[in-house]
């Protein structure tokens, strides 16, 4: 196994079907610039209330991606 070095990038995904579409989101956007993308770690969740029913979701998240 080679070693690599990573790096990491800060994101926040938003949407209004929920937590996974928010994440997905924010991965597929990052991988249209970035490279080598191998890991997401999930730091924060939270969201908007419209009249008391949930109208966006926001994630926040770190990704890894390996160093060329």
């Amino acid at each position: 196994m080679s070693e690599h070095i990573y790096k990491h990038l800060e994101l926040t995904g938003s949407s209004t079907v929920g937590i996974q579409d928010a994440i997905e989101k924010a991965v597929a956007r990052a991988h249209e610039t970035v490279r080598n993308i191998q890991w997401f770690n999930v730091t924060e969740t939270r969201g908007h209330v419209v009249d008391g029913k949930v109208a966006h979701w926001q994630v926040s998240l770190k990704i890894g991606f390996t160093l060329e």
